[in-house]
């Protein structure tokens, strides 16, 4: 994803240096992807596989939709709420719901893989937020939920990026540090480890900013609170975002 030259000018490079004052705690880490929009070019920081928590919820989404698509149907009203409430509250009880609906981890592997995803595996049983991601894969995902060429129908993309522009007051950070004003479409994740009592926080999206469109997935796990974790995504997507600015 980052670019093979390494020179200087490259987005990768541009990256990895506006990535360096970002803190980041000891024992925490954080990846990041972007895609500028209007030139095609991405660019990736940091390696590893993370726990989804929330951000998964917009894959379960999709994976629904793609079904409906299959059969033909669109959803019922009581798959519209449940996909607002997981969308716009992160509610769980929703998710798992609609876990179950898409037939769990098999259903979301399959349209994940149909979706062009190739190192993201869903969790075991009803732990959808256990499901393994890389940067990398939440990029492709946000491609096929923003961009055009997606198998995901026209009417599919635009339902799914209306429900992620009316997020919650209060869950409503992350990559939308990094816009212009209101100009945003996300979804987050935190979770506390059990093992570990250490946080995991992602933010997902898609941000306007200096007059461009950018898709943003900032991942993070290790972190010793929740808002040490917020601190963090939110500066990997500013830095993100920087390596556009202006124009590629």
């Amino acid at each position: 994803m980052t670019d093979p030259t390494g020179s200087a000018g490259a987005p990768g490079a541009r990256l990895a240096a506006a990535m360096r004052p970002v803190p980041v705690a000891e024992g925490a880490a954080v990846s990041v992807a972007v895609l500028d929009a209007d030139s095609g070019q991405s660019a990736g920081y940091g390696e590893g596989t993370f726990v989804t928590a929330s951000v998964v919820k917009v894959g379960i989404l999709a994976a629904l939709l793609l079904q409906a698509q299959d059969a033909g149907r669109g959803l019922t009203a009581r798959e519209r709420a449940y996909a607002a409430a997981m969308i716009g509250h992160s509610d769980n009880d929703s998710a798992s719901a609609l876990w179950r609906s898409i037939g769990g981890a098999a259903g979301l592997d399959a349209a994940h893989a149909r979706l062009g995803l190739t190192g993201t595996t869903g969790g075991e049983g009803g732990l959808w937020g256990l499901t393994r991601t890389t940067a990398a894969d939440q990029l492709t995902l946000l491609r096929q939920v923003f961009g055009d060429e997606s198998e995901l129908s026209a009417a599919s993309r635009t339902y799914l990026q209306g429900l992620m522009e009316r997020i919650a007051e209060g869950q409503d950070w992350g990559v939308s540090a990094a816009a212009d004003g209101s100009a945003w479409a996300l979804k987050n994740g935190w979770l506390p480890r059990s093992a570990t009592g250490l946080w995991v926080v992602h933010s997902v999206g898609r941000v306007t900013a200096a007059g461009g469109t950018r898709l943003v997935a900032a991942l993070s796990h290790g972190n010793a609170t929740k808002e040490q974790g917020v601190a963090l995504v939110e500066s990997a997507a500013r830095a993100a975002v920087s390596v556009f600015a202006g124009g590629a």
